[in-house]
């Protein structure tokens, strides 16, 4: 059976959304590939888009900041420059790095306090 899904991708709700934006531009460097200010922007990565957008007043409830198991995971290569980089945008990850079987990773958080991994295959 083929699949009825075209692409698939992550979105974060926020009522910040300009600080999102200008954190995830940075981050990624690059500018979003669709943006409508105040409403929503899109990066458009490899195999992955992450979208931003602001809930309109009515559903804010359904969106506030709620404790969450999902993490954005964003694989780098060089974990020192990756932790160097997100700090210098003003949000330094407050723990250590984390040796793994998988590689090393360290956890931080973007200004809507969404999850990030930050995290270094192990070299083959």
């Amino acid at each position: 059976m083929k699949s009825n899904y075209s692409d698939i991708f992550v979105t974060l709700s926020t009522d910040k959304i300009q600080l999102m934006v200008d954190f995830y531009s940075q981050l990624l460097n690059q500018q979003p590939t669709i943006y409508q200010p105040g409403i929503y922007a899109e990066f458009q990565l490899q195999e992955l888009k992450i979208a931003i957008f602001q809930p309109k007043a009515e559903r804010l409830a359904e969106f506030s900041n709620q404790s969450s198991s999902m993490s954005l995971c964003l694989e780098v290569i060089n974990l020192v420059e990756a932790i160097a980089h997100i700090s210098d945008l003003g949000y330094p990850p407050p723990g250590e790095i984390i040796e793994a079987s998988h590689g090393r990773e360290v956890y931080a958080y973007d200004p809507g306090n969404n999850r990030l991994i930050l995290h270094q295959s192990l070299v083959k």
